[in-house]
């Protein structure tokens, strides 16, 4: 059965539908039909009667969290998210350019905690951030230049189809 993909288990829920089904099996309820009332396999009522018999009704609580603690607490998420957003350059780098190995060295520095690149992306993805391409234009730029070569001089150094090509 399972939960679908991005829902998070409801962990006091589930305890509640096991103190349900145990109580209705205290009835003298039949395991299929607690099964059909609760929304579960006829087996997970088996091994939820069995949990009961060895260690009581303590056996139906619930388990806790899922999976493995995060390595990076709150505290440490808003301290990064801090240095990130004072730049690169304030950190010691010499362009203003976040890269995903630059931010894995921050968080490395900051808690002692080493991630993938990719585990990173997701990080910055929970912060809120996303890639953004810099424009990558000089700071000197003459625009009324540019303007003025893409008029006049591209068009005569831009090759024309020759006689057969000619539409």
């Amino acid at each position: 059965m399972g939960n679908p993909a991005g829902v998070k288990r409801n962990f006091d829920a589930l305890e509640q539908r096991r103190l349900k089904a145990f109580a209705l099996l205290r009835q003298g309820t039949h395991q299929a039909e607690v099964a059909r009332q609760v929304g579960v396999h006829r087996q997970s009522v088996s091994r939820w009667e069995k949990q009961v018999e060895e260690s009581g009704r303590a056996g139906l609580k619930k388990a806790g969290r899922a999976g493995r603690k995060p390595r990076l607490s709150e505290a440490d998420l808003k301290e990064i998210e801090r240095e990130l957003k004072r730049g690169p350059q304030a950190l010691g780098y010499e362009t203003d350019l976040w890269t995903l190995a630059r931010v894995a060295d921050l968080i490395e520095q900051r808690s002692g905690a080493r991630f993938t690149v990719g585990h990173i992306w997701w990080l910055l993805g929970k912060l809120g951030w996303s890639c953004q391409r810099p424009t990558g234009r000089a700071l000197q730029r003459d625009e009324t230049s540019i303007e003025r070569w893409k008029k006049k001089r591209w068009p005569k150094l831009k090759k024309k189809p020759s006689g057969r090509d000619a539409p």
